[in-house]
């Protein structure tokens, strides 16, 4: 298994798609205090113009609820990139039969399938914790975190939300032969999910609540109104775990 994990991790140099992402998580840490520095700033320059067509601005007051503001609008982009680079994860293994001397070799499909999850999970783990590690130290430079309730527990049910993504991701690996089928099996059931949220009922229970963090940052929710969601976050990632492992033990490599 450790290997494998090796390999993967020379596949993800070789391809470049490790820097693409970190390069892409990196733009988007700075960007979020970027912006929220740079808006006071933007709408001064944009008052003359304004007021030509009757729009009158006022003082734009900033601090750090304005930078996680933007890190919430800017990490479901974040994700988004993350499945579509990672998408043919597996199914660039099953059109070049890569996995074929693998198993031969001994290794067990089991090990291949973990070996892969925990790739996933460890990347969007360490992409994440670079947005929010760039995002929380300017924030704390310019302005005061302790502005934001609840901050640790709404940033992990976030990275919690891109684990669900992900294992979305590896069950349709698991189930489908080309990647655009992974990425619509993944992307159709997120809309799904996001879809049934709009029901009071089921979104208590749906893993949509989790990206909504900027409720717990300025106190509208507290995080008991989210433990019904972790834990059933947590019941679908073990499903589809379980019914990845039934699946690709009987797929044709």
């Amino acid at each position: 298994m450790n290997a494998f994990l090796k390999k993967e991790w020379m596949e993800w140099n070789r391809t470049g798609r490790s820097w693409i992402l970190m390069l892409v998580f990196v733009l988007f840490g700075i960007m979020n205090p970027a912006l929220a520095k740079l808006t006071p700033w933007l709408m001064e320059a944009l008052s003359d113009s304004l007021a030509d067509t009757g729009l009158v601005t006022t003082a734009v007051q900033v601090d750090a609820m304005t930078s996680w503001t933007q890190f919430y609008k800017n990490i479901p982009i974040g994700l988004i990139i993350f499945i579509l680079i990672v998408g043919g994860n597996f199914t660039a293994e099953y059109e070049k039969g890569t996995l074929i001397p693998v198993v031969t070799k001994g290794l067990s499909r089991q090990s291949v399938l973990a070996a892969k999850a925990v790739f996933l999970y460890g990347s969007w783990t360490v992409l994440y914790a670079v947005c929010f590690g760039i995002t929380y130290g300017y924030n704390a430079y310019f302005w005061d975190n302790g502005i934001a309730g609840n901050l640790f527990f709404a940033v992990a049910c976030t990275w919690l939300f891109g684990i669900w993504a992900a294992a979305l991701l590896i069950f349709f690996s698991a189930v489908s032969k080309s990647s655009s089928q992974v990425l619509l099996g993944t992307g159709g059931t997120a809309l799904g999910v996001y879809l049934l949220s709009v029901f009071p009922k089921l979104d208590a229970f749906l893993p949509a609540r989790l990206l909504r963090g900027m409720e717990l940052l300025q106190r509208v929710k507290s995080p008991e109104d989210y433990y019904a969601n972790i834990a059933g976050v947590g019941l679908m990632v073990l499903l589809c775990m379980v019914l990845s492992v039934g699946c690709f033990n009987r797929k044709q490599l």
